[in-house]
């Protein structure tokens, strides 16, 4: 039977969560082809001082900065326009965060096109080290994309929380690396994928292509969502962040748990949001190990997402800087472990 995209936008009304794989390499063969490989992680940080230096360096003022521009296009409909330019301004802004860096290492900007309009963009920060007979990979992730349910290609999607938040989260978390000059051992990686809301059709790609050139990706976080407490505050709980537990990684959800306690002032709750809620899903897809950090336990996250509403006067760049510092620590303590494959 052959799904439409007005098909698939009545399954996201609904509720309904998918991988559109149709065009993906061996798509109907993956779960077969592709067993996940599993990894062991740091017990403990061994970096906590240096990661803390970093972080106590997040600029909220330039979160508010970054999101007030991201969000202020029409839309990021991923098959629109305006999803293209404002693709093209994030690619511009990272190139601009690299050249005004410390960095002195070699930092690349890929746009990965697709068959749609809005590009994906890889940006890859050299290991120093090859420390296995395959280059090892750390992928931080976002999704770059808006969409509004009722009608994708004509009515506003700020998206400013989704995913507008994990957007700026991870362009924070780039500049604070670079500007300390960070040297990694793995290469790390952050990724801004275009059509999540399509069925994570940028990161399948991607990661299919990855797969293709048997490329190691040791762990993979995705951060989608990352700027609205209001929904847990009203309830009455703690500030704090929501650790995804199913269809992800048992030992790097552990991983993160030691992160968030070492580096973050907020703490952690587990949390369940189905298959195929984010791009963490099509890295899974493919044998790689990924992990979903959101702004709260799913059912307090934003409601608001998918229609005009999703503005950015809801969200708290306090806690959005929490998932920098998260953000960080992972890239940080990942990019200079021996992150050994379990056999």
């Amino acid at each position: 039977m052959e799904i439409v995209e007005s098909d698939k936008l009545e399954m996201r009304k609904m509720g309904v969560k998918f991988l559109d794989i149709t065009d993906t390499p061996f798509a109907k063969d993956i779960a077969l082809l592709y067993a996940p490989k599993e990894y062991t992680y740091p017990a403990k940080l061994a970096h906590t001082k240096d990661i803390k230096n970093i972080v106590s360096k997040v600029d909220k003022k330039r979160l508010h900065t970054n999101l007030g521009v991201f969000s202020s296009f029409h839309t990021r409909y991923y098959k629109s326009d305006h999803g293209l330019a404002s693709a093209q301004w994030l690619q511009k802004t990272i190139q601009q965060i690299i050249a005004s860096s410390n960095t002195t290492l070699d930092v690349e900007v890929v746009p990965f096109k697709h068959e749609w309009k809005q590009f994906s963009i890889i940006v890859k920060i050299p290991g120093s080290e090859v420390l296995s007979s395959d280059e090892s990979i750390v992928v931080v992730g976002s999704h770059q994309d808006s969409v509004n349910l009722l009608f994708p290609s004509l009515f506003a999607a700020p998206g400013a929380d989704d995913d507008g938040s994990g957007t700026v989260t991870c362009l924070e978390a780039l500049t604070l690396l670079l500007g300390a000059d960070f040297q990694p051992r793995n290469n790390v990686e952050f990724h801004f994928y275009s059509a999540e809301e399509g069925g994570c059709l940028g990161s399948l790609a991607i990661f299919a292509k990855y797969k293709e050139q048997h490329k190691a990706v040791v762990a993979m976080l995705q951060q989608d969502m990352t700027g609205y407490s209001a929904g847990s505050l009203e309830k009455g709980l703690p500030d704090h962040v929501g650790l995804i537990t199913d269809y992800t990684n048992h030992n790097l959800n552990v991983f993160l748990k030691t992160t968030i306690e070492a580096v973050c002032d907020i703490d952690w709750m587990e949390t369940k949001c189905g298959y195929a809620c984010s791009d963490h899903s099509s890295a899974s897809k493919f044998g790689y190990p990924s992990a979903f950090i959101i702004e709260s336990t799913f059912e307090n996250s934003n409601h608001f997402i998918h229609s005009t509403q999703d503005t950015i006067d809801k969200l708290s760049f306090e806690h959005m800087a929490e998932h920098v510092k998260l953000t960080v620590g992972y890239a940080y303590e990942l990019g200079m472990s021996d992150i050994k494959e379990q056999h």
